[in-house]
């Protein structure tokens, strides 16, 4: 009985024009071979299964074949066939993982010296050279960089960040890439019919998604069918057998998660877990679909970035015409976080479900930029007036009353009016050829909308606010009001200006001033040299008499020292104040030490020198 030779090595490429997938490799090999221009190092790198090793043996072929270097040899020529067959003496291949020390690289170096036995050049197939050591690179090193005319170095790895850049300075690098699975579908079917095997389509499909660009692996599957099946092959033996899910239960999958639907998504997975499935390689394969549902939106249809059948084009056209790119985007954001963290997770099955419900909601989310857009265009569609003057397109309702329309056609500042007061029941005014109905008439004089100054409302916000924000305002002054802006001003050497120099504080100043009458007043906060540092002070638009206040630290015993007879009797009494004042002085002013205690503005100097109020005097008293 003769020995069984596997598919992966009886059709191994033997020429450059039988390697899949690599033409960007082959060609340059064969202008460099053609051009005379042929390098001392070459190394070869990619993933497992693409063809190292094999456009290494082929590459030697051309070099040592007769008559050579030639890039078309013949089959038949025997240098060939002893590079084929492995016992050519001029090609040698090298394990690097079971020759990775210095003596074996020095025994190499003595032998590098002698000519080639019978070829023309003697060569070195390194295969996994990243296995190396990094003493035995570092003997290589002067040998590999001005070998014998001779001598050439042809190295493979999977690894190349892990080969030493002196190494890799050295080489010329080719970074064989992943087979499109197209290609791979289409060699197998070939391998098929040399086989006489009978498989569709689907199955072949199905093969080439588990290989993940590697055309050994396919080849390896493949062989591997053959056995379990004999000579048909349908798609559903290759999923049993690696436990892949099929491209219709990956399209219902995605197709729950496009329609939110999250108990079709859970039940879907449900069947692939009681299936048997690997649920790891179903989040790659979910992974791929949403993948190729944002290239045919971006690339509006080009057939060339999405490797699909003919049976799947029609269902991705359909699926991707239910979403927008941006939830594309979202969902794909979720399932490749999902991809690098399902490793770590203890239930693959519940970090799954758990990702498919994420990635419904992603779907159904708005991105902060939306947001932030429609914030923005109501800002500028409805500006301050809209408050005022009703719109000629009608808005959603507003709690704040209407307000009539003799008022609201001499409003000019950027106010709402503050609410009407309670009706009377005397007579109403009379109405215009222009007004609505009549308004009763308030009992109490109001302010029009026109005449209210946030300015003469100031003091009345100024008292409304905490004690902590009110002693930081003390010693500001408005400044001016323009375009519904307030400008309160603070002093250059103020300590205040950063506590009070937030939005926070704005907006709640804004509030308070609605509270007040003055709706939409935006507040401003600046340092200006017109306002002088004199402490905690009122506000200069409503003037109110200052009281002379004598103050004394407190002694850590907690009473206040006596007062002196001499300071007593020098004090000036209310009586004897009104009797220089005739005329023309004020009227004493009574004031009362408990009342004065209880003034926001005087805790805060008590609170900042650490005293007591020892006795009160009006400003009469002081002359």
């Amino acid at each position: 009985m003769s020995s069984y030779q596997v598919i992966a090595r009886k059709y191994r490429p033997q020429k450059f024009s039988d390697v899949v997938g690599q033409e960007h490799v082959t060609q340059t090999l064969a202008n460099a071979i053609t051009s005379g221009r042929v390098a001392h190092a070459y190394l070869f790198c990619g993933p497992r299964g693409t063809g190292k090793t094999t456009l290494a043996r082929i590459f030697a072929k051309a070099l040592n074949c007769t008559g050579g270097p030639k890039a078309e040899f013949d089959d038949a020529d025997p240098r060939v066939q002893e590079i084929t067959e492995g016992r050519a003496l001029d090609v040698l291949e090298i394990d690097g993982a079971s020759n990775n020390g210095v003596e074996q690289v020095r025994e190499l170096r003595e032998t590098a010296r002698f000519a080639p036995a019978a070829a023309k050049f003697k060569i070195y197939i390194i295969d996994e050279v990243h296995m190396l050591s990094t003493q035995a690179f570092n003997a290589l090193l002067k040998t590999l960089e001005e070998p014998p005319a001779h001598v050439k170095f042809f190295f493979a790895t999977t690894d190349p960040e892990k080969v030493l850049p002196t190494i890799l300075s050295r080489c010329q690098r080719f970074d064989l890439r992943r087979i499109p699975s197209a290609l791979i579908v289409k060699h197998l079917g070939w391998i098929a019919r040399q086989e006489a095997v009978a498989i569709d389509e689907p199955a072949l499909h199905a093969i080439a998604r588990g290989a993940d660009g590697g055309m050994r692996d396919a080849e390896s599957t493949l062989d591997q069918l053959i056995s379990f099946c004999g000579q048909q092959i349908v798609e559903a033996d290759v999923l049993s057998m690696f436990g892949l899910a099929s491209r219709s239960q990956i399209f219902q999958l995605a197709g729950s998660v496009l329609d939110g639907n999250a108990a079709v998504a859970l039940r879907t997975l449900d069947e692939l877990a009681r299936g048997g499935k690997d649920l790891g390689r179903v989040l790659g394969d979910l992974l791929h679909q949403f993948r190729n549902l944002l290239l045919f939106q971006i690339g509006q249809g080009d057939r060339s970035l999405v490797e699909v059948s003919e049976s799947e084009w029609a269902a991705l056209s359909g699926q991707a015409a239910t979403i927008q790119t941006e939830e594309l985007t979202r969902v794909l954001e979720v399932l490749s976080a999902a991809e690098g963290r399902q490793r770590d997770s203890g239930s693959k099955r519940i970090f799954l479900e758990v990702t498919l419900v994420k990635a419904i909601q992603a779907r159904k989310s708005v991105s902060i930029e939306t947001v932030l857009r429609e914030l923005h265009s109501l800002k500028t569609t409805e500006g301050p007036g809209d408050l005022a003057v009703p719109p000629a397109i009608p808005k959603a309702p507003q709690t704040q009353r209407p307000v009539p329309a003799d008022i609201s056609a001499t409003v000019e500042a950027p106010f709402a009016p503050p609410p009407p007061p309670p009706q009377s029941t005397e007579s109403p005014r009379r109405a215009t050829a222009t007004t609505p109905p009549p308004v009763p008439t308030p009992t109490a004089p109001v302010r029009p909308p026109a005449t209210i100054d946030p300015v003469s409302l100031w003091p009345d916000v100024l008292g409304a606010v905490g004690p902590l924000l009110r002693a930081g305002l003390a010693e500001t002054q408005p400044l001016s009001f323009e375009k519904g802006v307030l400008t309160l001003g603070f002093p250059m050497a103020s300590e205040s200006f950063d506590y009070c120099n937030s939005r926070e504080n704005a907006r709640l100043l804004g509030a308070k001033f609605e509270q007040v009458g003055a709706s939409g007043v935006s507040i401003q906060f600046v340092r200006s040299e017109r306002v002088p540092f004199a402490g905690p002070s009122i506000s200069p638009y409503t003037p109110i008499p200052v009281p002379a206040i004598a103050l004394q630290p407190v002694p850590k015993g907690g009473s206040p020292a006596p007062q002196s007879s001499s300071s007593a009797a020098g004090a000036k009494t209310p009586g004897s104040a009104a009797t220089e004042s005739k005329g023309s002085k004020a009227a004493p002013i009574k004031l009362d030490k408990a009342e004065f205690m209880n003034d926001p503005l005087i805790q805060h100097a008590l609170e900042i020198f650490k005293a007591q109020i020892v006795e009160v005097h009006a400003p009469s008293d002081l002359g």
